[in-house]
């Protein structure tokens, strides 16, 4: 039998305020995702004639342009995330179900979720993106991911169950292995991630292990074309390239992956590497909930949408961030599944749904760009804005203050900024602790592959 929630959002707010739920009479959006698309759209109904209702698989909205620096023990997974109740209560109009989506029957203007349907008069799928493996089981079986706040916990345990590890180890193949962090792709991620990784290495295991030569340390960033950041002038490309070389990162251009197997990474032109830690940033899809609904894809499996952000023939239903594929950003390519793109997208269709409550026409979306950066560790990073090209110090910080401003919540940006200025300061990370996601599995791991 199934459940049908056709008013969580009245009957809370009716409870809140010491009321007995009354019937639904404003129109209803459902948000499907609570990132950065969805809550733009949010915040941009909020106030609005109608009432919002935000459904998320995880209580908190995470910022992931920093989830590589949880990974890599330079900050707690708490300082990067903010719980989405918190953010919504501040909205009269909007509440929040903890929920994971299944589909959706379009017909009968139904979320399917698994706690029972929800209705809605205007449906907004912001449910983001995942790991792309490329269909390559192995790769996935056998590679780590950095999506959410869970793999960057792994992540980081592995990473540090690596080095004790190796401290123990008495085979040196098998200690090299141990010291061996691959990262595959090298776009803004891989980059921010390999840098991260050689800093962490040089600046503290090499205080934290005294008994390893942490020269045998070997970070190595791999791409399958032959540049990396490629989205970026190729001036600030080889600007990156240089600043990693220096650091001590092996990058390897045209080095496609073939497979992965426990241990080893396998590439296309047969050859082979030993490695316990490989980070697979080689490029993302849509959710899963994409391919559930039935309807027509894009590359990426992202769905096709009209230009004002609407699913082909439902004109109730909006399609934003990385789910949706919109070619526009150049002749025949897709807007980037970019934070930026998905907010701009959450606050062009909350506009619209307002359109169409008002029986207004809908206004295609129109994409302002504002640039792009990436840092490349301690003191560097590549600035792409305005027409203005930086590299090094001031573009690293203004890479600080943007991120720093960009976060939910005066108390992590505050631990933020402390932690920043810790690591600056002291050349330390203060996060280095194997517990909780992933921590048993790792040891097991090196343990007992060998």
């Amino acid at each position: 039998m199934k459940t049908i929630i056709p008013a969580v959002q009245d009957a809370h707010t009716a409870r809140r305020n010491g009321m007995r739920p009354e019937p639904r009479k404003r129109p209803r959006v459902v948000i499907v995702g609570a990132g950065f698309g969805g809550l733009a759209a949010a915040r941009e109904l909020a106030h609005a004639d109608v009432d919002v209702l935000v459904i998320n698989r995880t209580n908190y909205h995470g910022f992931w342009p920093l989830l590589y620096q949880v990974a890599t023990a330079g900050l707690e997974p708490e300082s990067i995330a903010y719980p989405a109740r918190a953010i919504l209560r501040r909205y009269r109009n909007a509440d929040f179900l903890l929920a994971e989506v299944g589909g959706v029957d379009f017909e009968r203007r139904a979320v399917l979720t698994d706690v029972g349907e929800v209705t809605y008069d205007y449906l907004v799928l912001a449910a983001g993106s995942t790991t792309n493996f490329f269909g390559n089981a192995h790769v996935e079986a056998h590679t780590l991911g950095m999506k959410d706040l869970d793999e960057a916990q792994r992540l980081r345990n592995h990473i540090l169950a690596c080095f004790e590890h190796a401290a123990a180890e008495p085979d040196p193949a098998r200690r090299a292995a141990m010291l061996t962090f691959v990262v595959v792709g090298g776009g803004p991620t891989g980059v921010e991630l390999a840098g991260a990784f050689s800093e962490l290495i040089r600046h503290v295991m090499r205080k934290d292990y005294p008994m390893l030569d942490v020269n045998q340390a070997h970070v190595m960033l791999v791409e399958a074309t032959d540049r990396i950041l490629a989205t970026f002038p190729e001036s600030l490309q080889h600007a990156a390239l240089q600043r990693l070389e220096r650091m001590g990162v092996d990058v390897r251009r045209n080095v496609p992956v073939a497979d992965a197997r426990p241990g080893a990474l396998l590439f296309k032109d047969g050859t082979e590497l030993a490695a316990e830690t490989v980070v697979w940033a080689a490029g993302v899809r849509a959710a899963p909930l994409a391919e559930a609904l039935g309807v027509a894809l894009g590359r990426g499996a992202r769905i096709k949408i009209e230009p004002t952000l609407t699913l082909p023939g439902r004109p109730d239903v909006f399609v934003i961030g990385d789910m949706a594929y919109l070619e526009g950003y150049r002749p025949g390519v897709a807007y980037p599944m970019v934070a930026p793109v998905a907010i701009q997208m959450g606050e062009q269709a909350a506009r619209n749904i307002l359109a169409r409550t008002r029986r207004n026409p809908l206004k295609p979306f129109r994409y302002f760009d504002k640039g792009q950066m990436a840092t490349i560790g301690r003191s560097a990073a590549v600035l792409d804005a305005f027409g203005v090209q930086m590299t090094g110090w001031p573009a690293w910080v203004g890479w600080l203050f943007v991120h720093l401003m960009e976060l939910v919540g005066f108390r992590n940006r505050v631990l933020v900024l402390l932690n920043w200025a810790y690591s600056y300061f002291t050349y330390d990370r203060g996060v280095r602790l194997i517990f909780g996601v992933g921590a048993e599995p790792v040891k097991q791991r090196l343990v007992t592959v060998r």
